[in-house]
């Protein structure tokens, strides 16, 4: 068995993997067509939680300049 056939079985065994594919996709859709908000604002609080989710650190998150 090779490990592309081991990686699909493993990852088909895990329902809850859709789930957190669907939320991360979503969430970069939403940061991606969103500009960032002003700091300090109750939009800027969601926006951090929305890049959270969407894996958006370091260098892949928009500075809002």
């Amino acid at each position: 068995m090779d490990y592309i056939s081991i990686l699909i079985q493993l990852l088909q065994n895990m329902p809850w993997f859709n789930v957190v594919t669907a939320v991360v996709t979503a969430a970069s859709t939403i940061a991606a067509v969103t500009p960032t908000p002003k700091k300090g604002t109750t939009l800027s609080k969601a926006y951090k939680v929305i890049d959270l989710l969407a894996v958006n650190v370091g260098k892949a998150k928009q500075t809002g300049k």
